[in-house]
């Protein structure tokens, strides 16, 4: 069973220090989570994973519906048996990846109809259905199906969409068992402060476990708008639950989300930047595929203790990549899931001594340049 407990708040903002208990172990919040979508995080063993010190992992129910099979992971005992982690494990709730295939006619108070991307054939999803596939994969926190509706979307768009995510995480919570997983509700409402209000209170009366804040990783939205959504969603979601910005990895977000009280952020970033050849670094993000990287026999960071910065170069990193070598991107995705991590657990530090605003303006100043505003 997952339990939260916060620790400490900053006083200068809505940031919190807490803790996740699992299993006789602990895991310290604010946390970045690396996501494993097929029940493996891209090119690296559960034990690589861990060996970055990330704690909770993500897995995609709408990918792992379809393949294997939610019944077939069940029936091997699980995602923890399964995949072999024995950390926490969330899921999403399909709904993003659905939303991205159906089109608005396909969308019914009764759920959403879609085409399988693998063969053609036609799927229905409901909110009872997302819920018996998450406990079927044997999540440790299980997501609420919600519509997922672009950034673009009209205010009445949203507040019709937000009603009916509503009436489904109510329909989900009625179905779900709540054998030692957590159930999430999402708030929603774009950029609206008092749609915002409505999800976030409306859901408390159905009661959950904790809170996402979704509708913040749409391709179009505004970093503005991005920070609304946080600051209008924790304002009225409770102080002793886990809140979870969905899709959140950029390191500005990650911190800015810190102030505005998020607990939990995933990202497919480190992975997808690894498999194109970019590192993070404090100094901002680097492309090793570029010529100055050719002879370049220092560490991707003097700073890190990663294993790829621990054991190799810029410059044999870089030979991997424009080899096309696997090994690359797997160095690559070790040392950039850590650096998120690991800013993660300055962010902490941060807290604890008061002084989050503070490094907020050092790292970005270093990470974005002295010009970044």
């Amino acid at each position: 069973m997952v339990e939260f407990k916060v620790w400490q708040k900053d006083k200068k903002t809505k940031a919190r220090y807490g803790k996740i208990t699992y299993n006789g172990k602990e895991y310290e919040t604010p946390m970045f989570m690396p996501v494993g979508t097929q029940a493996s995080v891209k090119t690296l063993s559960p034990e690589e994973v861990k060996e970055t010190k990330a704690g909770i992992i993500l897995a995609n129910t709408y990918h792992l519906w379809l393949k294997p099979g939610d019944e077939v992971v069940k029936m091997a005992g699980g995602l923890h048996k399964f995949m072999n982690y024995d950390g926490p494990i969330l899921t999403d709730s399909g709904g993003f990846q659905v939303f991205s295939l159906a089109k608005p006619k396909d969308i019914s108070e009764e759920g959403v109809h879609f085409k399988n991307q693998y063969n053609g054939d036609s799927l229905f999803l409901t909110p009872e259905k997302s819920i018996q596939i998450q406990e079927n994969l044997g999540s440790d926190i299980i997501m609420s199906f919600d519509e997922c509706p672009p950034a673009s979307a009209s205010y009445e768009y949203l507040k019709q969409s937000v009603e009916r995510t509503l009436r489904w995480a109510k329909r989900g919570k009625d179905v779900f068992k709540g054998k030692d997983a957590l159930l999430f509700g999402i708030c929603q409402g774009g950029a609206y402060q008092d749609l915002r209000k409505f999800s976030a209170l409306e859901l408390q009366k159905i009661g959950f476990d904790g809170y996402s804040i979704g509708g913040v990783a749409n391709d179009h939205e505004s970093k503005e708008d991005m920070y609304k959504a946080f600051d209008y969603s924790t304002d009225y979601l409770p102080e002793d639950k886990l809140r979870y910005a969905m899709g959140i990895g950029e390191p500005i977000d990650l911190i800015e989300g810190v102030i505005r009280g998020i607990d939990l952020f995933d990202c497919v970033s480190p992975t997808r930047l690894a498999r194109h050849g970019h590192a993070l670094t404090k100094k901002g993000k680097i492309n090793l595929k570029n010529a100055q990287y050719k002879t370049d026999f220092t560490p991707i960071s003097d700073e890190c203790d990663c294993y790829a910065c621990k054991h190799y170069t810029k410059a044999y990193i870089k030979h991997l990549i424009n080899a096309n070598e696997t090994f690359g991107a797997r160095l690559l995705s070790i040392h950039n899931i850590r650096f998120l991590v690991s800013l993660m657990e300055d962010i902490r530090m941060a807290i604890k001594e008061e002084r989050l605003l503070e490094f907020r303006d050092e790292f970005l100043k270093e990470y974005y340049g002295e010009d970044f505003k």
